[in-house]
């Protein structure tokens, strides 16, 4: 069990790191650090998306010298999905923290509880 864990040695560290941040997202009740656990957690499906798409021996998928054998080159597919993951994490990330900064501007506070607890005060 131990060696096969270190032959898949990427796809063990994304487990791992997707669990890091999974951890964070759930126990922490500040919103910067529920912000840190999701980035963590799509490092993570990144990394191992990466890992899965790679395979030894093969070329990234750019003819060159003409050949045009598909066996000889890596599926473009994962590299491209974590692609567009990256831009809808960025832009995702930045719009949590606007919304962050606005609650923070609001409720002078960064605590989720407190925030509820103030929202509903003002609601009533």
């Amino acid at each position: 069990m131990p060696q096969q864990l270190l032959v898949n040695i990427e796809q063990t560290f994304a487990v791992i790191l997707f669990g890091i941040g999974f951890t964070l997202l759930l126990l922490h009740r500040n919103l910067l650090k529920k912000i840190i656990g999701l980035n963590i957690m799509d490092t993570a499906v990144f990394l191992f998306l990466t890992s899965m798409g790679f395979i030894s021996g093969r070329e990234p998928p750019i003819v060159t010298n003409g050949i045009t054998d598909a066996s000889l080159y890596i599926n473009p597919v994962p590299s491209g999905l974590v692609l567009t993951g990256i831009v809808v994490a960025v832009s995702f990330t930045a719009l949590m923290l606007a919304l962050t900064i606005r609650l923070y501007r609001r409720y002078r506070t960064l605590d989720i509880d407190r925030i509820t607890l103030l929202a509903r005060k003002e609601v009533n």
